[in-house]
């Protein structure tokens, strides 16, 4: 007989049973996903459809690809009549859509030089938990790369470096308590001394230190893509923060005037702007000056950019509380410590899907240089490239492949600025 006196009591728990098949995996996702509803469902076959014929076509072109012809003829007769790519105009002509066709060949060394020490420059900038003392590398990147890319004197860009701490200084001792006005005096300051020397210069006889000198006219392909989107996002940046300041400003010269210069600024189209540029520009600078049109148009493009970059972070600058204004002057702070510790901080967080959507427009915006004789990627392919008998007719390879040089650099921007997002993420979660 059998003693059941005794209850049976579990020591350990039950091991959980898998979920159902229709409950998780593959096949749940597929239907909450693809099949949740019947005009779901329709809408997916449809689009499966329309992604086969778009394939069915598209990947026999790609994997059919000629690299190796000296004309699109030749690549025909390779093919035979099959479907295929003419790729070997990328391998053909891949130094022009870089470099551009009149930069030399020896030299190219030096473009590629200052593209790796960018990364290098602007590490310490985009990541903040590096050690501040790279930076002292991220302000002589500049002149640096002014040197490499344009090569002569290294007289110039010590010169220039000499202006931008002059303008510092300046900035340091006589305004500290108005940005806007600080910053326009250091940028004169600056070019009075980069004005004066010029004169200097020429005077003086260099033998050491100076390096091959290469023309802004013979710059081109997506160097000067790179080299336009580098320098002019980087110098509006603090001049798009200067105008929204200037336009809050209690002084009524300074709001008027950076009032109607983003208003004026936004109302014109940029491709405007570029041909002023190209023909007017050049005789606001003093005669004999030489000013030539890569400056010129950087000029014109910073401009552009900072009146949108300046709405942009004022909206960041109206989003913030005004307690925050009231907590800065009870900690007594004068207008200067308060933007730089407290306020423009947090409207510069607010700001980044803005500015990062100023900056990627202002990119893709380098390509419209093309329309004043400058040959960046856009432009090679439009002239020297597709005019030649060996290339014309080969459309879709090399504008795909601008495409995708821009796809992965506006790419990297967007996904640096989300994970820069979600690194300043303060706020309750």
């Amino acid at each position: 007989m059998v003693d059941r006196t005794i209850a049976f009591v579990r020591t350990k728990d039950v091991p959980p049973m898998p979920p159902p098949p229709n409950a998780a995996g593959p096949r749940k996702w597929i239907k909450d996903n693809l099949f949740a509803t019947p005009a779901n469902s329709v809408l997916t076959v449809l689009a499966f459809l329309a992604l086969y014929m778009i394939l069915s076509g598209t990947v026999p072109w790609l994997f059919n690809g000629i690299w190796t012809a000296s004309s699109l003829s030749e690549c025909r007769e390779i093919l035979g009549g099959s479907t295929g790519a003419c790729f070997a105009v990328l391998a053909e002509r891949w130094n022009q859509l870089l470099f551009g066709f009149q930069y030399q060949s020896e030299l190219y060394w030096r473009p590629g030089l200052a593209f790796i020490l960018l990364f290098f420059a602007a590490a310490p900038v985009l990541f903040f938990d590096l050690p501040r003392k790279l930076l002292i590398f991220t302000a002589l990147y500049p002149f640096i790369a002014y040197w490499l890319l344009w090569g002569g004197s290294i007289l110039w860009p010590i010169l220039a470096l000499v202006g931008v701490v002059a303008g510092g200084i300046f900035y340091q001792r006589f305004v500290r308590n108005s940005f806007a006005l600080g910053f326009f005096g250091a940028i004169v300051t600056a070019f009075v001394v980069w004005t004066v020397g010029g004169y200097i210069i020429p005077d003086v006889e260099i033998t050491e230190g100076a390096m091959r000198s290469v023309p802004s006219r013979d710059l081109g392909g997506f160097m000067l893509n790179m080299m336009l989107g580098v320098t002019c996002v980087s110098l509006s940046l603090p001049l798009g923060i200067a105008l929204a300041l200037g336009r809050q400003s209690s002084m009524p010269i300074i709001k008027y005037i950076c009032v109607v210069f983003i208003e004026f600024v936004r109302g014109v189209p940029l491709i405007t702007l570029l041909f002023v540029a190209n023909v007017m520009l050049g005789y606001f600078f003093p005669p004999g000056s030489g000013v030539d049109l890569f400056l010129r148009v950087v000029i014109m493009i910073t401009m552009f950019s900072a009146a949108y970059i300046a709405e942009v972070i004022r909206g960041g600058l109206a989003a913030l509380p005004k307690g925050q204004y009231e907590a800065a002057d009870s900690l007594g702070l004068d207008y200067a410590q308060a933007m730089r510790l407290i306020i423009l901080p947090q409207a510069l967080k607010i700001s980044i899907p803005g500015i990062v959507n100023v900056s990627v427009g202002l990119f893709k915006d380098t390509t419209l240089v093309s329309v004043i004789s400058m040959f960046d990627l856009v432009g090679m392919i439009r002239g020297p490239i597709l005019a030649s008998v060996e290339w014309q007719g080969v459309y879709w390879e090399l504008y795909g492949f601008a495409a995708l040089l821009f796809f992965i650099t506006c790419y990297g921007i967007s996904q640096y600025s989300q994970w820069l997002e979600r690194r300043l993420t303060t706020d309750h979660r």
